[in-house]
């Protein structure tokens, strides 16, 4: 949208032409949400850690972002214990990442899976933020 420096009369109008842009671009800005890779583990305790996952899901959104969690969709119809599906799984949850801007990890614990993760979003210099299971952001 084009903010005209003019009122109608064909005067300069720096204050209403400066207000209307701040306006325009603070609506652009809240229509943008990254997509958010979620790392977190799975294996282990699967049903809490789901959970878990899904609260991470949850705040993501609440944080202006868009998540994708594949430890929550590929369970549902791929095998975990079986060594080939997931590797495929793995591979699968890579993709995703690709496409993703920013990787963040929750938790304590960084499974194998994680790692692998992790080492991806890093080689693709991807921002990867960590969180505490309670999402509290970790600083260094």
């Amino acid at each position: 949208m084009k903010i005209d420096r003019y009122n109608v009369e064909g005067y300069p109008d720096p204050t209403t032409h400066d207000a209307l842009t701040n306006i325009e671009v603070l609506n652009r800005k809240a229509r943008f949400r990254p997509v958010v890779y979620v790392c977190s583990p799975l294996s282990g305790d699967i049903e809490g850690n789901q959970v878990a996952a899904r609260r991470y899901c949850r705040f993501v959104v609440d944080s202006g972002g868009v998540p994708i969690a594949p430890h929550l969709l590929f369970p549902q119809f791929m095998n975990d214990n079986d060594p080939a599906e997931r590797e495929l799984a793995l591979f699968m949850d890579i993709v995703l990442l690709t496409k993703c801007a920013e990787l963040w990890v929750f938790g304590s614990t960084v499974s194998k899976g994680m790692a692998r993760e992790i080492e991806k979003a890093e080689s693709r210099q991807m921002l990867i933020r960590y969180f505490t299971s309670e999402c509290e952001e970790v600083l260094s």
